[in-house]
């Protein structure tokens, strides 16, 4: 749960901010799909979401649903599949359409694992136009893209190299499907995403992990429960990190990544950016969030009692308007 994204909505301080969402493997599978079930609702109406899927008709139930619910945000799905090029390419759609890629399936590696074939092994092929995310932002006159989650099973890869401006000068952060063996036929996996994305600056902040269990046994462990196969690799663009190639940074732009890090969960890092933004900027009132801190950590009972005592509230002191401690 975020811990200072309801002070600073309450204390307008998110007024003065607009989001960009893009998501590229949109197809929406229940509530971990929607950014409104995740929580990203709170910046609406200044909230943009853009996501993109080469299944058309995912797309238009999205889209429908959106509709439907009457949101606050601008919310819109575009039938379009995302690569590194502009060009045609094959599709390789497989038995639950979800674990599509532009990779053939490794069937005899996925038939080792319980329940891989069923899903991921091949059903029928389909000639596809892909666009790149930089070419796609550039024509629709898109001028940021804040955090960009991608899902594309094995071509996630593809779908950053085609977003070499964005990763350049706009994103902030990424959720990003990798692979740790080749679940498809050539595809890249985690390192080859982990180089591309450190060699801009980009900064890894957690590994959510899949296993697969052996198809041969009908034992699995509790302490490791199989082979790490897959996972969501999250980074963030550290703005605060001591390099001569960051990009410029702005006291808007800390703010976006702190909202981003407290909504994603990374609580402790959204805290160390809103401390450096009220040290660095806190004599403009729109960048002094030192009540929202106090206020923020006040909700943990065993914090509560003992602000004082807490370095980071020692630190702003002399921001936090008279009464809040």
């Amino acid at each position: 749960m975020p811990v200072f994204l309801s002070s600073l909505k309450k204390s307008g301080h998110l007024d003065q901010t607009h989001l960009t969402v893009c998501n590229v493997g949109s197809r929406k599978l229940g509530a971990e799909n929607d950014y409104a079930s995740l929580g990203w609702n709170i910046f609406a109406p200044n909230l943009t979401i853009y996501g993109f899927d080469a299944d058309a008709d995912a797309c238009n139930a999205a889209n429908a649903d959106i509709e439907n619910r009457q949101v606050n945000w601008t919310e819109q799905h575009i039938p379009l599949a995302i690569g590194d090029t502009n060009r045609e390419a094959t599709l390789y759609v497989a038995q639950d359409p979800m674990c599509s890629s532009l990779y053939p399936p490794n069937e005899p590696f996925l038939s080792r694992f319980n329940g891989l074939p069923d899903v991921m092994n091949l059903d029928f092929t389909v000639e596809v136009e892909l666009t790149t995310l930089d070419d796609f932002c550039q024509q629709a006159e898109i001028g940021e893209i804040d955090f960009l989650q991608v899902d594309v099973q094995g071509a996630d890869l593809q779908v950053l190299e085609g977003a070499a401006t964005l990763l350049k000068d706009k994103i902030l952060a990424i959720q990003i499907e990798v692979e740790f063996s080749p679940l498809y036929l050539n595809q890249p996996l985690f390192a080859d995403v982990d180089n591309y994305l450190r060699a801009r600056n980009f900064a890894l902040f957690n590994l959510e992990a899949g296993y697969g269990s052996r198809a041969r046994s009908p034992i699995v462990s509790k302490t490791n429960p199989g082979q790490i196969l897959w996972g969501d690799a999250f980074y963030f663009y550290d703005l605060l990190q001591p390099s001569e190639t960051v990009r410029v940074k702005t006291p808007e732009q800390l703010f976006k990544l702190a909202c981003i890090a407290d909504v994603m969960e990374f609580s402790d890092y959204a805290l160390e950016l809103l401390e450096y933004l009220t040290l660095n900027y806190g004599s403009n009132p729109n960048f002094n969030f030192a009540d929202n801190i106090v206020e923020g950590l006040s909700a943990f009972p065993d914090l509560m009692h003992n602000l004082n005592a807490l370095p980071v509230i020692a630190n702003i002191r002399s921001y936090i308007s008279p009464g809040m401690i």
